[in-house]
């Protein structure tokens, strides 16, 4: 059994640096377990909304005294008619904007997702956006005809345990990982990338240095920007691979701009904190 308990199927992805990202393939089981939440959930809040929409309408209703009126009959009729528009409306809006909504602000989940720990990610490894996150879910109203029969019979006859959706976007839903623990203390991202977009070099208001890492100003000139969108991208996903593989990424990423900048990484520095340093240094330099 590995690290990852009884999970058997895994999506490997060999990265630019030429290390192998290991994803394990959530299952049926804990992404109908998911679904079941975020339909509950989805249930509760139809069902609150009605209950304000009748109440509000109820109290509009007696106050405007219609009860009985021949003269306001055709309004109230026509307030009805409203009523039943902007239900048909919210629950549409519910159902298509619920899950994409979600997937795209939550790192790839939902309520039910997080409660499972398991989120969608793209083919690539990457983090899904919008788009990609609306175009998976407008086929859920496939996948899930009739009782999500045509979904489960797509995942059962591919290894990756994907449906239709997840084909159109080329997303995978996987578990997390439990040995992922942030270096540094922010929402799911290191210091660099989130103050920084990779490859652009914007306005930055007041940021502060990571950590005590001395650096030569002729060291730092010696990198391009090439070597910054390296440094970028492997920080802005960091908080998604393995703490082993993110050490390994990270070592064989710093020794290769410690070479280019003809320095050796000092001791006590590790080579997380020296890329940091080093993106930080090289936009400093750029804004002067």
């Amino acid at each position: 059994m590995n690290q990852y308990g009884s999970f058997t199927d895994q999506l490997n992805i060999e990265t630019p640096e030429q290390v192998e990202l290991r994803f394990p393939v959530a299952g049926i089981g804990s992404r109908f377990l998911a679904v079941l939440t975020d339909s509950i959930i989805q249930f509760v809040a139809v069902i609150v909304t009605i209950l304000l929409f009748v109440v509000v309408g109820a109290a509009a209703v007696h106050g405007a005294g219609v009860v009985g009126n021949a003269l306001t009959k055709p309004r109230s009729e026509t307030a009805q008619k409203w009523f039943v528009a902007v239900i048909i409306l919210f629950y549409f809006l519910l159902y298509w904007g619920y899950f994409s909504l979600f997937e795209a602000l939550w790192n790839g989940q939902t309520p039910g997702k997080r409660l499972l720990k398991i989120r969608v990610i793209k083919d690539s490894g990457r983090q899904i956006t919008f788009f990609e996150a609306l175009a998976r879910n407008l086929l859920r109203v496939v996948d899930s005809q009739p009782a999500y029969l045509i979904g489960v019979i797509t995942m059962l006859c591919n290894k990756q345990q994907k449906r239709l959706g997840d084909f159109v976007a080329g997303t995978i839903v996987v578990h997390e990982r439990l040995d992922e623990q942030p270096m540094l203390a922010h929402n799911s991202r290191t210091f660099t990338a989130a103050l920084y977009t990779p490859s652009q070099f914007g306005e930055i208001s007041q940021p502060q240095r990571p950590g005590q890492v001395p650096l030569a100003a002729d060291a730092v000139a010696r990198l391009q920007k090439q070597d910054l969108n390296v440094i970028d991208a492997f920080l802005a996903r960091a908080l998604d691979l393995e703490m082993t593989t993110r050490e390994e990424m990270a070592a064989k990423i710093a020794a290769r701009i410690a070479a280019r900048m003809q320095i050796t990484l000092s001791e006590g520095v590790t080579p997380e904190r020296f890329l940091e340093a080093v993106a930080f240094d090289m936009r400093a330099g750029s804004r002067r």
